[in-house]
C-alpha cells in the first residue's frame, strides 16, 4: 500500500516534470525559429520538440491515472521563464553557443526529475507510470547526448558562421 507520502511526493514531481517540459517545449520553439544557420541542429531540435509533446501528454496521463491535473501557476512560470530565457540568448552574439550549454544542464535536469519519478513509482503505487516515464527518460538520455557529443561540432560551425561574417 502506497503512502500518503510518497504519493503526495509522485504527484508534486509529475506537476513539476510536467511544467519543466513545458518550459523545454517553449525554449525550443523560440531556440527553432532562430536555427536557419544550422540546419543539422534545427532538425534535431524539432524532433526533440515531438518527443517533449508526447511527454507532456505521458505526464497528463500519469496525473490522470492519480486523479490529479497539472498545476497551471507552475506551468505558466515556466512558460514565462523560457521565454525570458530565450530572449536573453537572442540578444547574445554566441546565441548558439549559449543555447547549445543552457540545452546540455537542461536535459541533464531532465534526466535526473525522471529518474526521481521512477524511483518514486513502486513506493507512490503507481507502477503503471514506470513504462510512460521510462520511456521519456530514454528520449532525454538520447537527446542530452546527442548534445554533448556536438559541443565541439557547434562551437566549430559558429566560429565559421563568426569568420564568414567578419570577411
Amino acid at each position: 500500500m502506497a503512502t500518503n507520502t510518497a504519493r503526495d511526493t509522485f504527484i508534486v514531481g509529475l506537476r513539476n516534470a510536467h511544467a519543466m517540459e513545458i518550459q523545454a517545449r517553449e525554449l525550443m520553439e523560440r531556440q527553432s525559429e532562430r536555427l536557419d544557420e544550422y540546419p543539422e541542429i534545427k532538425q534535431k531540435v524539432s524532433m526533440h520538440l515531438q518527443e517533449t509533446n508526447e511527454q507532456l501528454r505521458r505526464l497528463e496521463q500519469c496525473l490522470e491515472a492519480c486523479g490529479e491535473s497539472t498545476s497551471s501557476v507552475k506551468d505558466t512560470t515556466q512558460s514565462v521563464a523560457a521565454n525570458l530565457q530565450a530572449m536573453m540568448h537572442a540578444m547574445a552574439g554566441d546565441e548558439i553557443l549559449k543555447n547549445t550549454f543552457a540545452n546540455n544542464a537542461f536535459e541533464n535536469f531532465e534526466i535526473a526529475a525522471y529518474k526521481s519519478l521512477l524511483a518514486l513509482c513502486r513506493a507512490a503505487g503507481m507502477d503503471q507510470a514506470r513504462a510512460p516515464l521510462q520511456q521519456s527518460l530514454q528520449e532525454e538520455e538520447r537527446m542530452a547526448d546527442w548534445i554533448d557529443g556536438n559541443v565541439e561540432k557547434v562551437t566549430m560551425e559558429y566560429l565559421q558562421h563568426q569568420q564568414r561574417h567578419a570577411a
